[in-house]
């Protein structure tokens, strides 16, 4: 019988590390508003950024593989992820016009007066979640382009011409956003909740 001399234990590790690379557990990483300041963006709109990245990332993962069929669901009458989805984007991007001072556009109007039940088109989820995305990308590219020195500049909001300013819009946005997002992932784990009773046969929770 052949012995393993040292050396060739020293081989064998060594070719191991090859074929199994060692693999650090991965670090969760923490919230946008603690990872420093992100380029570009004045400091004054460092949190607005924050929030919107913040908001994203937990939209995102909340829906991964969240049913299409669900979108429209609301639970006890609450507004559905379906709305949640097209409402964020809507706001995001009529609070740029409105900060820019630019009229809304005939396709914004259009796109407010579905975001309560969606178009006639069925909706999937994934295009939904892209479309907030690249709406907060779309805001996120204002605010590096946007002077300190404006923000307390007056702003009309909507036909009434309401009073408020480029950062108080821009505040809203993120707020809103936020508000939206919670309301969002609390309607999203209840209805998955609802489907899975449903399916392991209490219908009574659908």
């Amino acid at each position: 019988m052949n012995i393993p001399t040292k050396a060739t234990a020293l081989n064998l590790r060594a070719a191991l590390a090859v074929i199994l690379p060692m693999t650090t557990p991965s670090v969760p990483q923490p919230e946008y508003w603690l990872r420093g300041p992100l380029p570009e963006v004045p400091p004054l709109l460092q949190p607005v950024a924050h929030a919107l990245l913040q908001a994203r990332a937990e939209v995102q993962a909340a829906l991964h593989n969240f049913p299409d069929h669900l979108l429209p669901v609301r639970p006890a009458g609450v507004a559905s992820v379906g709305f949640h989805l097209r409402h964020l984007a809507g706001v995001l991007s009529r609070m740029q016009a409105y900060a820019r001072q630019q009229p809304l556009t005939d396709e914004q109007f259009r796109f407010l007066a579905a975001e309560k039940d969606g178009p006639s088109d069925p909706e999937t989820t994934a295009a939904l979640v892209q479309q907030f995305s690249e709406a907060v990308e779309q805001l996120l590219a204002m605010l590096r382009t946007t002077p300190e020195a404006i923000l307390t500049e007056f702003r009309p909001v909507g036909r009434q011409g309401l009073p408020s300013t480029v950062i108080g819009l821009l505040v809203h946005a993120a707020e809103h956003t936020t508000r939206h997002t919670g309301q969002l992932l609390v309607t999203a784990r209840v209805v998955q909740a609802g489907q899975a009773a449903y399916d392991a046969g209490s219908p009574s929770i659908h």
